[in-house]
């Protein structure tokens, strides 16, 4: 005879087993839509998803939609090397410096921080030297900013579960301030870095996409805060935005296969 509540946790499994495929697959699911496909109800499928999360199998984005957590990015989130991603941005990276006309940078996210792995450095007599390599905490960061702003409240407070990392220029130091910085990133629709990375280094980011919509890279630009005018921002946050724009079709026609 068949234990009824074994029956029920099988069932169980079968289902997390199955948004652990969907995900795995770089789909991307709200309760409602996950629960219309395991054919439960949401309440059903906000446990399962949960659990998901409990285990970084799952994260939840700024739209409080599920995609694929840490455990899982091996499989569904690395189409591309550090390397690949240099190589496609570059031409854009080369646009924005001429549209700008100072240092830029491109960087991704390392758990709390971000990792510089591409910048053109200005030929200003003073100017911002482009940094290669270097580690720095994400939250102070305009780059940085901009990515962690496409991240749920959730997986923010993942990443930063041991505490903001100690920065000497830093203007954030708790968890709930980086939520309301990153509140009005997400507002704007761009990221400020005003002398928080270094003493007299200002600049402006602008998060990259890959094609499943996942924040993956930040391009920034890094000018010295004398000559850092309110009245240039509009233009630099449009040569940002364009630049990341146009990297992202490049990202999705590199996904899709087309030449």
């Amino acid at each position: 005879m068949r234990n009824p509540d074994s029956t029920s946790k099988l069932e169980s499994v079968d289902r997390a087993l199955q948004l652990v495929t969907w995900l795995r697959n770089g789909e991307v699911m709200s309760v409602k839509s996950a629960g219309e496909r395991l054919g439960v109800a949401p309440s059903t499928a906000h446990r399962l998803l949960g659990a998901l999360v409990d285990r970084d199998f799952a994260v939840q984005d700024r739209e409080r939609r599920y995609r694929a957590g840490s455990q899982l990015v091996s499989h569904s989130e690395s189409h591309f090397s550090v390397n690949q991603l240099r190589q496609v941005a570059r031409p854009a990276l080369q646009t924005l410096y001429g549209n700008v006309n100072d240092t830029v940078q491109l960087m991704v996210l390392t758990g709390p921080h971000v990792r510089f792995i591409d910048g053109i450095e200005s030929e200003a007599a003073l100017h911002v030297k482009a940094r290669m390599g270097d580690l720095m905490p994400a939250y102070c960061s305009a780059g940085g900013k901009a990515i962690l702003a496409e991240l749920g409240n959730v997986e923010v407070e993942q990443i930063y579960r041991g505490g903001l990392t100690p920065w000497p220029t830093a203007r954030i130091h708790t968890l709930p301030a980086l939520k309301r910085q990153l509140a009005a990133v997400r507002k704007a629709g761009y990221a400020v870095n005003t002398e928080e990375t270094e003493q007299g280094v200002s600049g402006l980011g602008v998060c990259i996409r890959d094609a499943t919509g996942k924040p993956i890279a930040a391009y920034t630009t890094a000018i010295p805060t004398a000559r850092h005018h309110k009245s240039k921002v509009p233009d630099h946050v449009r040569a940002l935005k364009e630049a990341a724009s146009i990297t992202e079709r490049e990202l999705l026609a590199g996904a899709s296969g087309r030449p």
